[in-house]
């Protein structure tokens, strides 16, 4: 079995925790865990460590800077701010044009305070914000410092926004998705999501994950 830490490319619907159980379950035993945590909605590199001396380096591989490719829907509101929902579609008076979103998404890069979304797992009160918003508990969380180092507009159709975006650790699409509505005062939530880049990890050096047990004997 090889012991070292690998880039994963999560398909659409499992969580980051559901690909660390099945490489155990593949390992037997072995200790396994990931940096940085890919929605069930989202897909595309995610790094996975096993063996305990590699499971230690992960938290170098969380600070590493992330790429993706995301697509935006503009005139509706979701409140996990992806198409998970419910969504509500939102009564639109002015369409944006694009070079006012393109414009606009310039303001998300640099070092910013931003939201996390209600239905994450950042930790509100000891507990997963996301776990409290499923029980109906009011969620309290505070904005977080983080860095976003670029963001280029790829196409824009009413409703639809493409970007590409590369980021430092912790920020959260979502938001900015839910962000760009909220400027326009039209909505917005996160339609599609593929991370394509983690550190020295991107599409081409990293393992399919139905495939990625075969591997590692």
């Amino acid at each position: 079995m090889k012991k070292g830490i690998y880039g994963i490319i999560k398909p659409v619907g499992p969580t980051s925790n559901d690909v660390v159980q099945m490489i155990r379950k593949a390992t037997i035993g072995e200790k396994v865990g990931h940096a940085g945590t890919l929605d069930p909605l989202a897909e595309g590199i995610l790094v996975v460590g096993i063996g305990r001396e590699f499971t230690k380096q992960l938290n170098v591989e969380l600070e590493k800077e992330k790429e993706y490719v995301a697509e935006i829907t503009l005139g509706v509101t979701s409140e996990t701010d992806d198409r998970e929902g419910p969504i509500e579609e939102q009564k639109v008076l002015k369409k944006p044009l694009e070079r006012e979103v393109s414009e606009s998404l310039q303001t998300f890069v640099g070092h910013l305070k931003q939201m996390p979304p209600i239905y994450s797992a950042v930790k509100a009160g000891g507990k997963r914000a996301y776990k409290q918003a499923r029980e109906g508990k009011k969620v309290q969380i505070g904005p977080r410092d983080v860095f976003v180092k670029e963001i280029e507009l790829i196409s824009y159709e009413w409703p639809i926004v493409n970007l590409r975006i590369v980021t430092g650790p912790g920020v959260y699409i979502r938001s900015i998705a839910r962000d760009l509505g909220e400027k326009f005062e039209v909505g917005g939530y996160l339609s599609h999501l593929v991370r394509i880049k983690v550190g020295e990890f991107n599409l081409d050096n990293s393992h399919k994950l139905e495939n990625f047990t075969s591997l590692l004997y």
